[in-house]
């Protein structure tokens, strides 16, 4: 997309022909807060040292460590780091 377009296409053409909305073209994604980043840091450490515990534990985790979160934020930022936690093998009694 080109703001000045040689063929003098507007910027509401160009964006009709590449089925946008205008307001996309000039949308700018805002990032993560610095206490998001903090959080998501928080959380790759002890993901580290811990690999099974999923947003429910470690968001019960992050409020002991005194920070004040729900699990539908930790549940987003692990998604956005890619972290899924490992199933821990269920023990069977052998006896």
């Amino acid at each position: 997309m080109e703001s000045d377009h040689p063929k003098g296409l507007s910027i509401a053409r160009q964006c009709d022909l590449l089925g946008i909305s205008r307001s996309s073209f000039y949308y700018e994604a805002k990032g993560e807060s610095p206490l998001n980043l903090k959080l998501m840091r928080m959380i790759d450490e002890q993901f580290l040292e811990t690999p099974w515990y999923g947003s429910r534990q470690m968001a019960r985790w992050l409020r002991r460590e005194g920070h004040r979160v729900g699990r539908k934020r930790v549940v987003r930022l692990m998604r956005k780091m890619g972290l899924t936690p490992c199933q821990s093998a269920l023990k069977v009694d052998p006896g």
